[in-house]
């Protein structure tokens, strides 16, 4: 499975990081893929709108998707972000087993799907999501980059 057949939904979820500057939060955005490669989900970080710790763009694409199909299991889908998920969000991804985790950026202070942690292939789960790191990794790194050196000069 190539990088580039992730393009597409990761220009998608480069829209919705974008939108969460509108209001302030971190520029993440995730969408969350059917088994036949169709957005169901779409969303970006709104933790600081909402006043909600959870509520991180993964977080956000699961819960709708699984209210959406009335079950709490997205076998077979792909979730894909901006930036690699933290420890909340990969175990989500594993709670709801999806199959396969695409990022972006790698989070070298937080991540949980290779960088600091690796959660969603720890083979002591019931569960492990494939993972793709890089696709357009530099594009998420350099919103997540203008974004902290505006409040942190």
């Amino acid at each position: 499975m190539t990088a580039q057949r992730f393009d597409e939904p990761m220009e998608q979820a480069l829209a919705e990081a974008r939108a969460a500057l509108e209001h302030g939060d971190v520029p993440v955005g995730a969408v969350l893929l059917d088994p036949r490669g169709v957005v169901v989900a779409a969303d970006h970080n709104r933790s600081r709108l909402l006043s909600d710790p959870t509520a991180h763009a993964e977080m956000l694409v699961l819960s709708r998707a699984a209210r959406a199909r009335g079950v709490e299991r997205l076998d077979d889908h792909i979730l894909v972000v901006t930036l690699e998920p933290c420890a909340m969000c990969a175990m989500a991804a594993v709670w709801a087993r999806v199959e396969r985790i695409v990022y972006g950026a790698a989070d070298p202070k937080a991540g949980a799907a290779w960088s600091l942690y690796n959660i969603p292939q720890d083979e002591r789960l019931n569960h492990r999501c494939d993972l793709v790191a890089g696709v357009r990794a530099t594009e998420g790194a350099a919103l997540l980059e203008a974004f902290f050196r505006e409040r942190r000069p």
